[in-house]
């Protein structure tokens, strides 16, 4: 199939952020590539009827060899890659003295370490296509911390790190790197606590929550941006 529009790869793409951003690139007419790991049902109806400039790709972003699987399928299918959006990630809260290895290990697996496999895995893809754009989705626990999160909160900073290392890499090859902090968002993540939101909605300046629609759109705007990278930009209403 002759491919002329861009194409984008979202991670953790069927549902929450992933999901407004799926919809967001489609309607502008984008390729979108929809990674998931057990939102199958909810991948597929999210596609359906757009199946001829879009694939849904079930792959743990946390085990390198799936994600080289990914990235063969996305060059067999389209032959190019112009975005990445690593929106993966997981959260398992617990205070740091009750947080278990396993669930540290987990946070990071998927959040950090998934990222950079990734962005190592499809950037040669991306390069031989001439560049593109590479937005990492970071936190505002990622710079502020926050009681119960102190794994989700690193491995949320460490990607700010990640950003920064292959914005300086990437540069000669025509790659952007940026990290986005989106404000709180009614998610299903962001739906689970309460307290978080109520707190997240009196530290707003505009006494709001986040619409995740509008960072979606927001994203595609930067997405598009050729003389920014090695940023952290912020998405939200409170002060950091």
């Amino acid at each position: 199939m002759e491919i002329t529009r861009k194409i984008v790869l979202i991670t953790g793409a069927s549902h929450g952020l992933g999901r407004h951003l799926t919809e967001e690139f489609l309607g502008k007419g984008y390729a979108v590539i929809v990674n998931y790991l057990t939102s199958g049902a909810s991948a597929r109806e999210l596609l359906s009827g757009k199946e001829e400039h879009a694939l849904a790709i079930r792959a743990d972003v946390g085990k390198s060899e799936q994600v080289r699987g990914m990235v063969h399928q996305i060059q067999d299918r389209f032959g190019r890659l112009d975005i990445i959006i690593n929106n993966a990630g997981i959260t398992r809260d617990n205070l740091l003295l009750r947080q278990t290895e396993d669930e540290w290990n987990e946070i990071i697996r998927t959040n950090v370490t998934g990222c950079f496999h990734v962005i190592r895995g499809a950037a040669p893809l991306m390069i031989s296509s001439g560049g593109g754009h590479i937005i990492n989705i970071s936190s505002y626990s990622g710079v502020k911390g926050k009681v119960g999160q102190a794994a989700y909160s690193a491995s949320k900073a460490a990607l700010i790190g990640l950003t920064v290392s292959a914005a300086r890499e990437l540069a000669e090859y025509n790659i952007r790197v940026n990290a986005v902090i989106p404000g709180y968002m009614m998610t299903e993540m962001g739906s689970r606590s309460e307290r978080a939101m109520k707190q997240a909605k009196e530290e707003s300046l505009l006494n709001a929550l986040a619409d995740p629609a509008h960072i979606a759109g927001s994203i595609a705007a930067l997405a598009v941006m050729d003389y920014i990278t090695g940023q952290v930009i912020s998405l939200d209403s409170r002060i950091r």
